[in-house]
This record gives C-alpha cells, structure tokens and sequence, in this order.
C-alpha cells in the first residue's frame, strides 16, 4: 500500500468509521438475503463519507495489489460507490484501475445496457474482474454479478467485500470457484 497508511491501521479506522455510520443492532431487519438479523450494516453512509470511502478504496486496492485485474466493479447500487471510489483512489496510489457496474435491469431506453461505465463500443470480452460487495451474506448478488460479467466475456478473478456477515457467502463462492477475500467481517464488530 503505497499511502502513508498502513492497511492495519486503515481497518482499524474503518471499523471505527462502519461502527459509527453504518452498524446497527437490537432491531430485527430482512436483509437483501431474505434472512432476518438482529443486526445490519447499511454501507451506504460508510462508502459515501470521505474517510470511510478513501479507506475502503485504500483497502480493496491493497487487496488487489498481487492481482492482474483489469477492472473492478459489482451489482448496483452497493458497488458503485466502491467502485467509483477505488477507480479514483487508484490513480492517486499510481495504479489506475477502471470501474462499471451491473444493472439490476438493463435500461428500457438509451443504449439499454446492464453493463455501465465502459467506453462507447467496449465489452467486458476478455477482460479479467474483480466483483465488488458492500455486504455479503449469501453471496448471491455477487454470483449474479459473476453471471452478467462472465456473459459479457470477462473471467472472473474473485470477490470482495467490504463486509461479510459470515453466513455462507465463503461457502458459496467456494462451491462456485469463485476465490472470495472480506475487508471487514461481522466479527470485527461482536
């Protein structure tokens, strides 16, 4: 990690940062998973703060540093502050790293894409991808990312997530072949 920061000390900071924006317990929630938890992270307010932003960028950089990716990028709407953030953090870091997002639904107008963020008249054909997460708990939004991409014509190189609540996500992209690394996970935060 060429910043001034260690990746240590930019969990540590993290963690503070996701404990105070985005970290909720005591109340029953259903989650994307169709589970229901006693405790949630909301990434959003973590991802579109400054610090919080630039460190998980900062991160997920550091995560990729051994990796010869080509571009980062997941299912809307949790991946694109991710992504957006580590695409401009990673120019500061000397090592630019471009990003898209995957819609839910391909557009009903305009170039009616599912697949945003590409120059006029490029695929994902041939290209090598890291999927981005904001949570995981199943892994299934990421494996219908990995769908959409790898229809696309990229391999798939793994998965990050910002946060894994350690409920069978691991499980999953293993069975699927799909390497999986966490920044944070649900027991950083018992």
């Amino acid at each position: 990690m060429p910043s001034a920061i260690t990746p240590q000390a930019a969990k540590m900071r993290l963690i503070e940062i996701v404990r105070r924006r985005s970290y909720g317990s005591g109340v029953e929630i259903k989650l994307a998973s169709g589970r229901t938890s006693n405790f949630y992270f909301n990434m959003k307010p973590t991802m579109l703060d400054p610090q919080g932003s630039y460190l998980l960028a900062l991160l997920i950089l550091d995560a990729l540093k051994d990796q010869a990716c080509d571009a980062v990028g997941g299912l809307e709407m949790g991946a694109v502050p991710m992504a957006a953030s580590v695409a401009s953090v990673s120019v500061a870091e000397d090592h630019p790293m471009p990003a898209f997002f995957i819609r839910k639904v391909p557009k009903d107008h305009g170039t009616q894409s599912l697949i945003e963020g590409l120059p006029r008249g490029e695929t994902l054909a041939g290209k090598r991808v890291i999927i981005l997460e904001d949570v995981t708990t199943t892994g299934g939004s990421a494996l219908k990312a990995i769908e959409a991409v790898r229809r696309d014509g990229a391999t798939v190189l793994g998965v990050i997530t910002a946060v894994d609540r350690q409920e069978g996500a691991a499980e999953a992209f293993a069975a699927a072949g799909v390497p999986f690394q966490a920044i944070l996970t649900a027991a950083d935060f018992a």
